[in-house]
């Protein structure tokens, strides 16, 4: 993951460790508090919201744990496309410029320009250089990119 991605991740866990889940927990003492658990479905909603926010901490804290941050920054520029890098395209089909940044899966967000590597447009990338054309085979049909600049950003 990018060092920026690893930043926001955890600023993500700890709001889901110290704000959201006292939040659930008080929600399940007051639903508790409602009697009858059998058919109280506030309280059923509330430990199943409780069991997918444990998932979603405990695949955060596994990525962080498991994870190779890059600070894309201190790696020299050359012009070719890597995990972590900013790329101006020039959509030839649309006949527009797109920019992209390739992170790692948890930190994309293609509303937001970032890509995940394993993303087929991401793989199609890497390893090239400024002023390849690029063609992307993705699962809505192929894409034609002319790559007009490479940043570490």
């Amino acid at each position: 993951m990018t060092k920026d991605g690893e930043i926001a991740i955890k600023e993500t866990l700890s709001n889901l460790k110290f704000v959201e889940r006292p939040k659930i927990s008080e929600a399940i003492a007051e639903a508790r508090a409602h009697g009858d658990l059998k058919e109280n479905a506030e309280y059923h909603a509330a430990k199943e919201l409780q069991g997918l926010m444990e998932a979603k901490i405990n695949e955060m804290e596994n990525a962080i744990a498991n994870a190779q941050v890059i600070d894309v920054k201190e790696i020299p520029e050359t012009g070719r496309v890597i995990f972590g890098s900013t790329i101006t395209l020039y959509d030839s089909d649309n006949e527009k410029e797109i920019i992209y940044k390739i992170v790692g899966n948890l930190e994309s967000d293609p509303n937001m320009g970032m890509i995940s590597i394993d993303t087929p447009i991401a793989r199609g990338l890497v390893g090239k250089f400024v002023d390849d054309e690029v063609s992307v085979q993705t699962p809505s049909g192929q894409l034609n990119y002319e790559i007009l600049e490479v940043k570490h950003i």
